[in-house]
C-alpha cells in the first residue's frame, strides 16, 4: 500500500554524505547537478554485507535478489524465481522454479545450487547469523537440477514464502571463504541491480548500476548511502545540498515544509517503540507493576507531542489499523487505575513519592541508544508518566555495546515491527524458549497461553484460525504485559523532486537501507525539464 505523499516538509533518516567528491556534484538548491546520481542518508549501517550473516534478509538489498520480492503494495512477486512457489497440500513442501539466464555480477551463472548453499549456510550453527531462528521451520532445501529448488518444512509454516525474499549468495565465491570473516562480507558479489564500489565504515556505502542486471540497467547510475547517526546533522547536510534525500524525526522534518524543490513522503509502518520490562527484575518482574505502567503512560500525548501526529498509539506489535489487530485491546490512559493496581499489590508510597514493597524500592534504569532523539524523547516521557504513578525510572543513554550486556536485567527503549506477517514479530518477541537469546524476547517473557497461541498462529494455514490465535496473544498481553508498547512511528522522508518513481511501501522497523522512497531506486527515471 503506497503511503501518502506530502509536498514540502520533512524527513526521515537519510542522509549525510561525507561527500567529499559528491559535494562538488551538488548545487545550493539541494539538487545534484546530474540526474543519474542519488545520495541518501541512513542512520545506521549493517555489520556485514553478506546475506549469509543477515544482510538484506527482508529484501531490497540492492546488491542481491531473493527468490521473491515485494511490490509497492507489499505483495509477493517473483524475482530470481520465475513464479510464486508451488505449495503441497499439507503445507510442508515449497517448490520454486528459477528464472533463466541470470548471472552474478562476476559473470558466473546463478543456479539452484546457490539457493541451496545460501539457506544451508544460514542454518549452519557455525554461521554467525542472529536471524537463524527465523528459518527454524525449515527442515531441508534441495537443488533439483539447475533451475528447481525444493524446500521441505518440519511443520506447516504459514508465512514461509515471505522468508524467501532473503538474498541469494554465490556458492562459487562465498563457499570458498570463511563465512564469518571472509572478503565476501565486505566485497559481495550478487545478482542485484547495483554493484558495490566502496564501503567506508561509519561514513558511506557506494554503488553503481549493474549494466547486466536481468531486470534492466538502472537509470540512476551512482547511488550512495551516507551513514549519519545524528538527526540534526542529517538535516543540516540535507539543507546544505550534500544529500538528495533524508529521513528525519518530525520536529526536524517540519523545517522543510516550505521547500519547493523537495518532496516529503510519509510512509506508514509497523515500526514500534516499546519498553522492555525484564521479568527477572525485582520491580519489573511484578505483573502488577507491568500492568500499572501499561496504563500509566499517555500514548496519545506521545503521538501528539513527540511525533507531531506522525504515528499512532501502540498497544502491541500489531498497529491498530492492521487487519490483524484485535479491537478491544486498546489500553486507555488511566493514572488513577494504575495507582490503584499498585496499592492493591502492596506497593506503598514513601515520603519521597516513590513506592516500595518488602524493602524493594520501585525504581529501575531505562536504557536508550545515544544519538537517537526519538528514543530519547520516548524514554523521558515514559519516565515522567511512571513517576506520576510512584515508580522511578532512571533514563540512561549508551551505545548498543553498552546496552546489550544489561538487557537481561535492565529495561530498554527498544523497537521492532514487520508488516510481512504477525509471526515475524510475535514469535521472536514473546516465545519463552527464546527468552534472553540476544535481541529475541528481551523481556524474558514467559506465558504458556501466549506460547500456545503463537505456535498455533505460525503453523495453521487457515486465516481464520490464525486470526483467532493472534487475538489470544493480544488479549493475554492486556492481562500480563512483558513490554509497554508506546507508539507506532510513521517514517518521513524528504527527497529532491527531480525523479519519476520514488514512492513508499508499508515499512518495517529497519528503514533507510532497504526501505524508504529509494526501495525501488533501480526503477527511477530523471524528470523531463
Amino acid at each position: 500500500m503506497t503511503a501518502r505523499t506530502v509536498r514540502g516538509a520533512a524527513g526521515a533518516t537519510l542522509a549525510t554524505a561525507l561527500i567529499t567528491g559528491l559535494a562538488a556534484c551538488s548545487n545550493p538548491s539541494g539538487a545534484a547537478s546530474t540526474a543519474d546520481i542519488a545520495v541518501v542518508g541512513i542512520a545506521t549501517e549493517p555489520e556485514s554485507l553478506s546475506p549469509l550473516l543477515g544482510y538484506g534478509k527482508d529484501g531490497n538489498s540492492k546488491i542481491f535478489d531473493g527468490l521473491l520480492t515485494h511490490d509497492a503494495d507489499m505483495k509477493l512477486k517473483p524475482a530470481l524465481a520465475e513464479a510464486l512457489p508451488e505449495v503441497s497440500a499439507d503445507g510442508r513442501t515449497y517448490t520454486y522454479r528459477l528464472r533463466q539466464g541470470v548471472k552474478f555480477s562476476d559473470g558466473e551463472p546463478f543456479t539452484a545450487k546457490d539457493v541451496e548453499f545460501t539457506y544451508r549456510t544460514i542454518l549452519d550453527p557455525k554461521t554467525n547469523n542472529a536471524s537463524r531462528t527465523e528459518l527454524d521451520a525449515l527442515e531441508s532445501v534441495t537443488a533439483q537440477g539447475a533451475d528447481k529448488v525444493v524446500f521441505t518444512l518440519k511443520y506447516p509454516y504459514a508465512p514461509f514464502a515471505e522468508r524467501t525474499v532473503l538474498p541469494i549468495a554465490p556458492e562459487h565465491v562465498a563457499g570458498r571463504q570463511d563465512v564469518n570473516s571472509g572478503e565476501f562480507t565486505t566485497k559481495p558479489v550478487g545478482t542485484g541491480p547495483y554493484l558495490l564500489t566502496g564501503w567506508s565504515k561509519g561514513e558511506k556505502i557506494s554503488f553503481r548500476a549493474n549494466p547486466h542486471y536481468w531486470g534492466g540497467e538502472p537509470a540512476v547510475k551512482k547511488f550512495t548511502m551516507a551513514v549519519v547517526k545524528d538527526d540534526d546533522v542529517r538535516a543540516t547536510r540535507l539543507r546544505a545540498g550534500e544529500l538528495d534525500a533524508a529521513i528525519l524525526p518530525p520536529n526536524l522534518a517540519r523545517g522543510f515544509a516550505q521547500d519547493k524543490a523537495r518532496k516529503t513522503y510519509a510512509a506508514k509502518t509497523f515500526d514500534y517503540r516499546n519498553v522492555t520490562l525484564p521479568t527477572h527484575h525485582p520491580v519489573t518482574g511484578d505483573v502488577a507493576v507491568r500492568r500499572a505502567l501499561d496504563i500509566a503512560v499517555d500514548r496519545q500525548a506521545m503521538v501528539d507531542k513527540l511525533l507531531d501526529d506522525a504515528g499512532k498509539a501502540a498497544y502491541g506489535p500489531v498497529p491498530t489499523d492492521s487487519r490483524w489487530f484485535t479491537p478491544g485491546t486498546e489500553r486507555p490512559y488511566d493514572l488513577e487505575r494504575a495507582r490503584q493496581i499498585l496499592d492493591e499489590a502492596g506497593w506503598k508510597t514513601a515520603d519521597d513519592g516513590i513506592r516500595a514493597k518488602d524493602g524493594v524500592r520501585a525504581s529501575f534504569p531505562l536504557w536508550y541508544t545515544s544519538g537517537d532523539k526519538i528514543r530519547q524523547d520516548h524514554a523521558l516521557a515514559f519516565a515522567s508518566d511512571a513517576k506520576k504513578a510512584g515508580i522511578e525510572v532512571k533514563t540512561e543513554a549508551g551505545t548498543w555495546e553498552v546496552i546489550e550486556p544489561r538487557m537481561k536485567t535492565d529495561a530498554v527503549l527498544a523497537g521492532g515491527g514487520s508488516p510481512a506477517d504477525p509471526d515475524f514479530d510475535q514469535y521472536q518477541l514473546l516465545t519463552s524458549s527464546l527468552a534472553g537469546d540476544g535481541f529475541n524476547n528481551m523481556a524474558q517473557y514467559t506465558n504458556p497461553a501466549v506460547d500456545r497461541a503463537v505456535a498455533d498462529g505460525r503453523t495453521s494455514g487457515d486465516p481464520a484460525a490464525r486470526k483467532a490465535a493472534y487475538d489470544t496473544v493480544q488479549r493475554e498481553l492486556v492481562q500480563n504485559p512483558g513490554y509497554v508498547f508506546l507508539t507506532h512511528i510513521d517514517h518521513l522522508y524528504v527527497v529532491n523532486d527531480k525523479w519519476e518513481g520514488p514512492s513508499t511501501q508499508v515499512e518495517p522497523h529497519d528503514h533507510g537501507l532497504g526501505s524508504g522512497p529509494w526501495w525501488n531506486v533501480e526503477s527511477w527515471k530523471p524528470k523531463r525539464k
